[in-house]
């Protein structure tokens, strides 16, 4: 700016000295001189004062700058500080998912353990209830046997009166007496001409199934008593009568066998006679 001015102040010597050679030319070309001096200077402050607002802007914008790059390196480390805070969280929840996913597994073993625990207890718990129950049957049943045979009339009475009707043909109150021996008293001896004698009833009537299975209970419990003969010797006629005849003769000649010389061996002779048959049981 100095030098600018030291060209300017030689610039004008030297129009001061031409202007005595040019006198009324050298005047005027000395004034456009000074009015372009003139707005050199103005030219020069206003560079002066825009070169001013210039550095004052960019003094404005550097310390803008240094502010928002400050503003943006705290951005970046709090950003960073919340990455690394979210970072550490998801750690730190994974770790707690880890450990709340086992102890769920846990639970969930416990509670499979309690489960089979309980469903061994309810079974437990069922077997005692129906042992109780049964108990309670068992002592109720026995109770009530207790008190009907302290109400049955004696077994002799009983039979003498079951018998009687059955020599009557009271065949429905027979059957009735009988069963009541039966159930009084079934460990006597005449139990078994108890069943012989209901199983009669059934064959008379023509039922033939109700009749062997009375007869086999004769058979199989009392096989030493009075009626065991007859009794095998009638089960094998209702077995022929029901159409099972190698059955029924397979019976006959056992009774013909184990009982030879019985009224009961003499009625097997005769109907296998008349069926055509030996009494020689088959092997």
């Amino acid at each position: 700016m100095r030098l600018n001015r030291l060209t300017a102040t030689f610039a004008l010597f030297l129009c001061l000295g031409f202007s005595s050679l040019f006198s009324p030319w050298a005047f005027a070309a000395s004034k456009e001189i000074i009015q372009l001096q003139t707005q050199v200077d103005q030219l020069q402050q206003q560079m002066t004062q825009m070169k001013q607002s210039f550095d004052e802007r960019m003094g404005v914008m550097k310390n803008l700058l240094e502010q928002n790059t400050d503003a943006a390196n705290k951005v970046s480390s709090a950003i960073e500080g919340l990455q690394s805070s979210l970072n550490k969280q998801q750690t730190d929840r994974a770790a707690q998912v880890d450990q709340i996913s086992g102890q769920i597994q846990a639970l969930n073993d416990t509670m499979d353990e309690l489960k089979v625990r309980l469903a061994k207890l309810s079974k437990q718990f069922e077997d005692m209830q129906s042992a109780q129950q049964s108990m309670a049957a068992q002592q109720a049943q026995a109770q009530q046997q207790a008190q009907q045979m302290a109400q049955a009339p004696p077994p002799d009475v009983l039979y003498n009166n079951a018998l009687r009707d059955y020599n009557g043909g009271n065949n429905d109150v027979a059957t009735k007496e009988f069963s009541d021996y039966i159930k009084f008293y079934p460990n006597t001896d005449l139990a078994g001409n108890a069943y012989f004698y209901m199983a009669e009833i059934e064959f008379k009537a023509g039922d033939y199934q109700k009749a062997i299975a009375n007869y086999d209970l004769v058979l199989q419990n009392f096989p030493g008593g009075n009626k065991a003969a007859a009794a095998q010797l009638k089960k094998g006629l209702a077995l022929i009568e029901t159409g099972k005849e190698d059955d029924g003769v397979e019976e006959l000649k056992h009774v013909i066998q184990r009982y030879p010389r019985t009224n009961e061996a003499t009625q097997a002779r005769d109907k296998l006679r008349k069926m055509g048959q030996t009494g020689t049981r088959s092997r």
